[in-house]
């Protein structure tokens, strides 16, 4: 049996889930062949969709905390709609 090249996928940045699911690959099919399964089903995975949202948010009051008019605590703020209006309250800790 020769010996395994080193792998090509990079563990670290790899989620928990993903590493069990390279792991057990690994495990049923051999080391080399479950690299190259893994490798192929993390390129057919969708890219994750940016929060445009979420981007519009930061995008309006990062200027405001540069200029020190705003000030978010640590605990941050939860934002929902409410009739009509906009509902802002310290997150819950």
């Amino acid at each position: 049996m020769a010996p395994s090249s080193p792998s090509q996928i990079d563990e670290s940045s790899l989620t928990k889930g993903q590493r069990r699911k390279l792991n057990a690959l690994r495990k049923s099919v051999g080391d080399e062949v479950g690299e190259r399964a893994f490798a192929e089903w993390l390129a057919a995975r969708p890219a994750a969709k940016a929060d445009t949202d979420a981007e519009l948010i930061v995008d309006t009051l990062w200027p405001l905390v540069q200029q020190g008019t705003l000030a978010i605590p640590r605990g941050g703020y939860l934002l929902r709609r409410g009739r009509g209006r906009i509902i802002v309250e310290p997150a819950k800790k």
